[in-house]
């Protein structure tokens, strides 16, 4: 698992809209990258909209926010759409991103061990070190806590 002070893993994925997204391309940019299991779904739901309802003061301590799942494009694109989302969602189709940030783990679901995206978020600095690792996430609330400690 990556720790505080590690360089951010670099990742190439494809956005909601299609295009590919390198995170090398924000360096000299704080980011707040958050992994989540699915789109769409109401724990998911509930932690990108307090994101959206929180995007002006993330944006007052120039910090963009960046959500990532193992959705489709046209899945991400939905939930953008949905609830409209002001900010970019990453398509980890092949869980790269979740693998190189060691989310991608086995979980327990309704006693059955099953592979999936343990809710993580990153807050990565402009020299793109990670600043801060949030574990274990709780989706209500957590947007808020981001912020606070920003």
């Amino acid at each position: 698992m990556l720790q505080e002070g590690d360089q951010a893993p670099d990742i190439r994925v494809r956005t909601d809209s299609g295009e590919e997204f390198r995170l090398a391309d924000l360096k000299g940019k704080r980011v707040v990258l958050y992994f989540y299991p699915k789109a769409d779904t109401p724990g998911c739901t509930t932690e990108a909209c307090e994101f959206r309802d929180d995007l002006k003061g993330f944006a007052g301590k120039e910090a963009m926010v960046i959500g990532v799942s193992p959705d489709k494009p046209s899945a991400q694109a939905r939930f953008k759409e949905k609830y409209d989302l002001p900010f970019t969602l990453l398509a980890d189709e092949e869980k790269a991103a979740a693998q190189a940030y060691g989310v991608w783990k086995e979980k327990n679901m309704y006693g059955k061990k099953v592979m999936g995206i343990a809710r993580t978020t990153f807050v990565i600095g402009p020299d793109g070190r990670i600043e801060k690792v949030y574990n274990n996430v709780k989706a209500k609330g957590h947007a808020a806590q981001v912020l606070a400690e920003l």
